[in-house]
């Protein structure tokens, strides 16, 4: 079951790469005020994952550099067990201005989030 499901990722993995989306054309400012609010962003992923992938391909379609935190590292698994509650990803940290952070673990939800604050 490992090796089909490594099989399968790295099948992913190839198409996300041949078919990927382009950014949109921006100014260096405008790049540079989208990256500044998105910089309390973090998506907790996989580079296999499909919805880790949908969501990715959503991000660059939109042009947002938004931190990539892969669970393969211990501390990152860590700090989404014990902040976020769940290991399930794909999984978009919100920082807010008071110190708390909202966690979303749908893939629909979190593409819907970026469309709504950064389109």
């Amino acid at each position: 079951m490992k090796v089909i499901r490594w099989l399968i990722g790295r099948i992913i993995l190839f198409f996300d790469f041949i078919f990927s989306p382009s950014k949109p054309k921006r100014s260096a400012q405008e790049q540079a005020d989208l990256d500044k609010a998105t910089e309390h962003l973090s998506l907790y992923q996989l580079a296999a994952c499909p919805f880790c992938v949908k969501v990715r391909r959503a991000m660059k379609r939109q042009g947002l550099n938004i931190e990539l935190r892969n669970i393969h590292q211990q501390s990152n698994l860590d700090e989404l067990v014990a902040e976020g509650g769940k290991r399930k990803v794909p999984c978009l940290k919100i920082e807010n201005d008071n110190g708390d952070a909202t966690w979303l673990y749908e893939s629909n939800d979190i593409i819907a989030y970026l469309n709504k604050n950064f389109s």
